[in-house]
């Protein structure tokens, strides 16, 4: 292959000039849009894939795909912070309509039980945006030390290196010989939406297109088979495999994760045994990077006043176009910032009482969980044994490899 050329999604050699032709359902489609006739079954879709599909750059070995999905953060994000700026009504309409586009897309892929890197690709892009930011209209001002800058960028470096971390293996359960095979042969060609790397971003015929509830996959029976403790296993029947105590199926990485919690979109990876800890450092390295660098721009766009009299009143803010940008980006963090710490809350408090979110979720389904503090946690009861021995049976995770036993082996 040429740098112009690559193989498309139906194994046909194809060429990048040929991207604005040859598409018989997009000039079917433009024709029966002009004759208000309604589109076919699945001819929508089918024009997205294919687009999707051409959506490449020229290189060395041939055209490589562009995922869609990481285009609208780059290209939104920036153009929406600066109209926001131009005016106090803009910012509010803007910043306010944000959030909601996010849930919306967020409630879609969720329901089409599809993964993305649009999430991913909007957090790490706004991180480097907000930094860029910072460094360009804040620093200047000569209010900032080089100290505090340092600070900063360490505070970014160390939250990115654990999210690094938290995006490996999470504990899959390895999957056995005699279905490695048909596991492979049962994907589908577009099983692959938004995958990060290798094999984070498969997903299995049957667990995407299986329903699910709260979070798992209905692929699997309960087994009478039970542990020496008298902990039950499951068999799932999607993976072929008992899995062990407080082990689940992601319906959307198509894989069995020890002590599964959630599949984290921000992440586009689940959060289990093995990054569990990573991903709770990543979170209390934003938030305090974040709540450092919100207080840092305040201080210098509002002099004289508090950060939280400043981040509601700050008559100064719109007097220039520099200070009216930082204060914009300043109430996007604060956003951002207040969502992430609703999560880490949710998690801390789950770590106290030892559920995961998937059993919290389930005991609410089964309405076999007690709601404490106000329902911001669900303590099934069943591992609960305490603040400290809770903390430290979370902190101990991953410390020694699992071990496998003869249910698991076969």
């Amino acid at each position: 292959l040429c740098c112009c050329e690559y193989v498309d999604r139906r194994g046909e050699r194809n060429h990048l000039a040929a991207c604005c032709c040859d598409c018989e359902d997009l000039d079917e489609g433009c024709e029966r849009w002009l004759t208000c006739k309604s589109l076919p079954p699945g001819a929508l879709e089918r024009i997205v894939d294919t687009v999707a599909d051409r959506v490449r750059v020229p290189w060395f070995a041939g055209a490589v795909k562009v995922n869609v999905s990481l285009v609208p953060p780059l290209v939104l994000l920036p153009v929406f912070l600066h109209v926001a700026a131009l005016h106090f009504l803009l910012g509010l309409v803007i910043l306010t309509s944000l959030p909601v586009v996010v849930l919306w897309y967020y409630y879609l892929t969720h329901r089409r039980k599809e993964r993305t890197v649009f999430f991913l690709s909007l957090g790490l892009f706004s991180l480097g945006y907000m930094y860029y930011v910072f460094l360009q209209e804040v620093v200047p001002r000569g209010y900032v030390g080089y100290s505090q800058v340092v600070a900063l960028t360490c505070g970014l470096i160390l939250m990115l290196a654990a999210l690094s971390r938290a995006k490996k293996d999470p504990g899959y359960l390895p999957i056995p010989a005699s279905n490695e095979k048909s596991w492979h042969q049962g994907l589908p060609t577009n099983s692959v939406r938004g995958s990060s790397n290798g094999l984070h971003g498969v997903t299995m015929s049957g667990a995407a297109s299986g329903r699910a509830v709260n979070g798992e996959a209905k692929g699997y029976s309960r087994m009478s088979a039970e542990e020496p403790e008298g902990v039950k296993k499951d068999w799932c029947t999607k993976c072929q495999l008992v899995r062990p105590a407080r082990a689940g199926h992601c319906r959307l990485c198509g894989r069995c994760v020890r002590r599964l919690d959630h599949h984290c979109v921000w992440i586009n990876s689940c959060v289990g045994e093995q990054n569990h800890q990573a991903f709770i450092l990543a979170l209390c390295f934003f938030m305090l990077t974040s709540i450092y660098g919100i207080t840092l721009t305040l201080h210098t766009v509002c002099r004289g006043r508090t950060p939280f009299l400043a981040l509601f009143y700050c008559p100064g803010a719109y007097s220039d176009y520099s200070s009216a940008l930082s204060f914009t980006c300043v109430w996007y963090c604060a956003i951002v910032t207040a969502g992430m710490g609703y999560i880490l809350l949710i998690q801390l408090l789950n770590i106290s009482y030892n559920v995961t979110e998937r059993e919290a979720r389930l005991a609410l389904r089964d309405n076999t969980g007690r709601r404490l503090l106000g329902g911001l946690v669900i303590d099934t009861g069943q591992y609960n044994r305490g603040f400290l021995c809770n903390w430290g049976h979370f902190l101990s995770l991953g410390s020694s490899p699992p071990q496998r036993s003869a249910e698991d082996i076969v």
